[in-house]
């Protein structure tokens, strides 16, 4: 026959139990939890009562007790797990992100044109041993102008008219920079190209912007001539306007080059028959390089007696027009999405 201290227990077990089933919330089963197993609870109540029973009952309440808490204990523990459970499912369900929605209108975006170019020169020279030296936008006048042979005075910085920030801070006109502040920090052999944007103070039109890019080659080491000028150039025309392309030279000027040409390719378009695009001429301008100038040479601390080298500087934004049959230069920069997705 069980003690007549075991049917409140039981009773509290059964309830509690009950309850515990029922608790909808972490909230409602901890203030359940203290309901019963708290200091004030009923369980514990049971608990301090144990003193005024008989030393012949005690142990086996006692005992009864105990496993009625523990009882308690895990019914509450599963309980909490369960809840913590339901409410992470409730948040994975409405947080869940269906990546399938609006599959066949998703629009994907693509490289622009300038920078499939940019990665094309890039990938062209770089396979052959050229290094990628970067160079600030925002240059002193020294390396813009000064140690690329183009004094105060020069009538060549009148064609390249910038933004200055200060009387000897300025935007860069050109990627040239790049060379010297190369020659300065490495001395020969030297074969590096620098890409980036460059500005000048010009009016907006079809071929023309205050601000476009550029790519500068430089090499410089002991017996580089025209000839290597010649040959890296022609195999850059016909990796870009296809085989058979054929470049020349036309007698120009730049002042930190000496000789200096203008580099013509036949027209990718006719072939060099002569068509719109190269006005009838069956040419069409696409850089201008030269042999290193001797004082851009010495002004790097380079013995001219010793070495020699070529540089040519491409214009990104024109090559971009030719190879894509681009008419305009200003749809390049509008970010006119049905333009730029025809070349995704």
């Amino acid at each position: 026959m069980k003690p007549e201290g075991i049917k409140p227990i039981e009773e509290i077990l059964q309830s509690g139990i009950e309850r515990i089933a029922d608790a909808k919330t972490e909230e409602e089963l901890n203030r359940l939890r203290v309901a019963i197993l708290g200091k004030s609870g009923s369980m514990t109540a049971l608990l301090r009562e144990l003193k005024n029973v008989s030393n012949g009952e005690r142990p086996v309440i006692g005992r009864f007790l105990n496993e009625a808490r523990e009882t308690l204990e895990t019914a509450f523990s599963a309980r909490e797990r369960a809840l913590k459970a339901a409410l992470l499912n409730e948040r994975l369900k409405n947080e869940r992100i269906d990546i399938t929605i609006d599959r066949e209108t998703r629009r994907v975006g693509g490289q622009h044109p300038l920078y499939l170019i940019k990665n094309k020169v890039t990938d062209f020279f770089s396979a052959r041993g050229f290094m990628i030296a970067d160079s600030p936008e925002i240059e002193f006048e020294y390396y813009n102008f000064d140690a690329l042979n183009m004094p105060g005075d020069h009538p060549a910085r009148d064609t390249q008219d910038t933004f200055y920030i200060t009387d000897r801070i300025l935007l860069r006109t050109h990627t040239s920079p790049g060379q010297i502040r190369t020659m300065e920090k490495k001395k020969p052999p030297i074969r590096m190209i620098t890409v980036g944007k460059v500005y000048r103070s010009d009016d907006i039109d079809a071929t023309h912007s205050p601000m476009f890019h550029q790519i500068e080659g430089l090499v410089v080491d002991k017996g580089v001539t025209m000839c290597d000028l010649k040959g890296i150039l022609s195999e850059f025309a016909a990796s870009f306007f296809g085989q058979g392309t054929v470049i020349r030279f036309r007698p120009s000027h730049f002042p930190f080059t000496e000789p200096s040409v203008e580099v013509d390719a036949t027209c990718p378009s006719c072939g060099g028959s002569g068509c719109r695009v190269c006005k009838g001429t069956g040419w069409i301008e696409i850089l201008g390089a030269g042999m290193v100038n001797r004082r851009v040479l010495e002004n790097c601390e380079i013995d001219p007696n010793v070495y020699t080298g070529f540089a040519f500087g491409i214009g990104l934004d024109r090559i971009t027009l030719i190879t894509h049959g681009i008419s305009d230069l200003r749809l390049v920069y509008e970010n006119d999405i049905r333009f730029l997705k025809q070349f995704s």
